[in-house]
Parts: structure tokens; C-alpha cells; sequence
């Protein structure tokens, strides 16, 4: 089972908690026991789970990926249009995860929520959600 949503982004980087969207998906879906993917299909933007209780870290993961990959490096791509930094952070983190489904629910950890990474923003960004039953239960 496939669904989509929409998230519009506020800031050129920043941490969006998409959890609850993701959840909601899930329950709909029906499934008790599987996995869900979660993906963005943007060369710019990545998906991660993180703490989200303390929103310093995502202050800090943000600070941490702009001191390994400094804007205005130098980068070839810059040349096209700039966003050279977007990609590589992009890259670095990942456009997906998956997460096992446990009882109807997301088998997140206590301070785990699932978060989109913008890095190229403000962008309307697509989230593809993929729920895949256990079919062996």
C-alpha cells in the first residue's frame, strides 16, 4: 500500500517531524504487522529518525552538516544553480527509512520520531509512504 502527502518547508534547512502523518497512514492502512517506508523523492532534501523531544538537536545536526559541508565551497555544481551544499547533505543522510510495524503502530524507540530534512528550502516536498504487511504471521 502507497500514499502521498505534501509538507511545505519554511527555511532554506531545517527539521520537520512528519510522525504523526506517517502514523496516521499507517493506521489507515490496516496493517498490524510489518514495515513502512518512509521516502522523499528530492535530490535536496533526506529523511531521518531522530530525538525530537529537545529541539536542539535537530538545531545541532543541522549546525553539524553546515560545519562538514560549508556553503560557498567551491563546489562544481554551484555553477548550475547553486545548491551544491543541498545535495551533498542530501546524500549524506539519505532519502529513506524503514520502520518495523508492531501491534498498528510505528516500533519507535521513546525519543524516536520521523523527520523530513529540508536542505534546499522553502519547497512543497512529497512524502511517499509504503506500508508492507507481514504475510508470514
Amino acid at each position: 500500500m502507497h500514499a502521498r502527502f505534501e509538507i511545505m518547508t519554511s527555511r532554506h534547512n531545517e527539521v520537520r517531524d512528519i510522525t504523526s502523518r506517517v502514523q496516521e497512514i499507517l493506521r489507515g492502512s490496516g496493517v498490524k504487522e510489518g514495515v513502512c517506508s518512509v521516502y522523499v523523492p528530492h535530490a535536496t532534501a533526506a529523511v531521518i529518525i531522530n530525538e525530537n523531544a529537545d529541539p536542539n538537536i535537530n538545531s545541532d545536526l543541522l549546525d553539524a552538516l553546515t560545519k562538514a559541508v560549508p556553503e560557498h565551497g567551491g563546489y562544481l555544481h554551484d555553477r548550475i544553480d547553486g545548491n551544491a551544499t543541498a545535495h551533498i547533505k542530501a546524500a549524506i543522510i539519505g532519502p529513506s527509512e524503514i520502520i518495523p510495524v508492531s501491534g498498528g503502530e510505528l516500533a519507535l524507540g521513546a525519543w524516536q520520531d520521523v523527520m523530513l530534512c529540508e536542505f534546499d528550502g522553502p519547497r512543497r516536498r512529497q512524502v511517499i509512504v509504503t506500508i508492507i504487511p507481514d504475510t508470514h504471521r
